[in-house]
């Protein structure tokens, strides 16, 4: 854990903005210097920094990218600043449009309350929950008149939304952009105005939305601008995309610990970098001499990323258990031996391979299933099988890829 109360001013810009991506260099020193005045201002005047991010319920399983911006949160927390955790449940009726290339569906009332519910317990294993203020847009958002959305309308051009590259891409695939998308942007910038913040966190794909678009409408409203915290988006574990349930490079949050630390040991060492940065509860420091001991040779990556992973499953377990965790995967991929407990399927004659990787849950389809077969990814008793076809051949330990068991008994 970092000491905080040790930190010099400098320290302190140098944590918060510890992460941060802007695309533009120029930017970003911009909301530094801003951070820094805003640090100073606060501490002349003996108040917190009020802090805020907005986060929409449209689905109720989080994964490790979720967290990103809430790690943030927890930062300005450990800092004592005041924490708003913003459940989007009016935002989320239209979804975000920063992200995606198609027209998301329309979630209804009753699916976004519900989701709202999972997702902020959820976020209790990184936020501080007696340190975390929880609001809904829907409290302002839904009181809004047709004069007020036009108002805040005026302060932007067509222009400016067709020029973004998510609409660009449609535009140019002669798809269609809904109005109703343009008014995501409007409502998150009215969400910062209401709460009158000092910060709003958010990721890369929300830049459109807080730098231009909340501080224009807050600055048209008579409030002083929010300074925008945009932070990278954190990679898959593929290294590669963006972290996606879809894509299935995830890391869920409501995963055990044995499954998140074997999951982290998959990242590709090119994203180590990201995950110290997004992910854990490291300052600046103690990031710099890992990666100049990775550099210099000092470190070797796989004990880098041990380290690593034991860091994650402690925040969403517990020390214990990043523990027995670690001890698990020395046992089962360092020397090679399996799982002491590993879940159990009954035998049944006239069952084929592909019906036991499906209803034994060791696949999650059976397109997966049929990919792992052909890429002798499937073993049962150390022997490969590679006919989904095949009627399951006797009781044994069927094996998929590195990590998933099933006793067949």
């Amino acid at each position: 854990m970092v000491d905080v109360k040790m930190m010099t001013l400098d320290e302190q810009v140098e944590y918060l903005m510890q992460g941060t991506e802007y695309g533009d260099d120029e930017l970003k020193r911009a909301m530094a210097a801003e951070l820094r005045q805003r640090l100073t201002e606060a501490r002349q005047e003996g108040r917190p920094l009020r802090i805020y991010c907005g986060f929409d319920p449209r689905t109720s399983d989080l994964h490790l990218g979720h967290t990103v911006p809430m790690r943030k949160l927890r930062q300005f927390q450990e800092l004592g600043h005041e924490v708003i955790f913003l459940i989007g449940n009016y935002t989320s009726l239209i979804g975000d449009p920063s992200d995606q290339d198609r027209l998301r569906p329309l979630l209804t009332p009753e699916q976004t309350a519900e989701n709202g519910r999972t997702y902020a317990e959820q976020a209790f294993k990184v936020l501080d929950r007696e340190k975390t203020l929880i609001r809904y847009n829907a409290d302002w958002l839904s009181k809004l008149s047709f004069a007020d959305l036009i108002k805040l309308a005026s302060n932007f051009t067509l222009q400016q939304f067709l020029t973004r590259e998510n609409f660009k891409l449609r535009w140019e695939r002669n798809e269609p952009v809904y109005l109703h998308e343009t008014f995501y942007s409007l409502m998150q910038g009215y969400d910062a105005f209401a709460l009158h913040t000092d910060i709003q966190v958010g990721g890369t794909d929300q830049l459109f939305n807080i730098v231009t678009a909340a501080r224009k409408i807050m600055t048209f409203l008579g409030e002083k601008p929010n300074i925008a915290i945009i932070l990278g988006i954190l990679p898959g574990t593929d290294g590669e995309v963006k972290m996606s349930k879809s894509l299935g490079n995830h890391i869920p949050l409501m995963a055990t610990p044995e499954d998140m630390y074997g999951k982290v040991m998959n990242i590709p060492d090119k994203a180590m970098g990201q995950f110290f940065r997004l992910v854990t509860r490291w300052a600046p420091p103690k990031i710099t001499e890992i990666e100049r001991g990775l550099a210099e040779g000092r470190l070797h990556p796989r004990d880098v990323k041990m380290i690593l992973a034991r860091e994650i499953v402690a925040i969403y377990h517990s020390e214990e258990a990043a523990e027995r965790a670690e001890q698990a995967f020395v046992r089962v991929f360092q020397q090679g031996e399996r799982p002491v407990d590993m879940p159990e399927y009954s035998f049944q004659p006239g069952k084929t391979v592909l019906d036991v990787l499906v209803d034994g849950k060791l696949v999650s389809s059976k397109s997966e299933a049929r990919r792992l077969l052909q890429q002798n990814g499937v073993r049962l008793d150390g022997e490969i099988l590679s006919d989904a076809n095949q009627e399951f051949p006797h009781p044994g330990v069927l094996q998929v890829g590195k990590r998933r068991y099933l006793r067949v008994v």
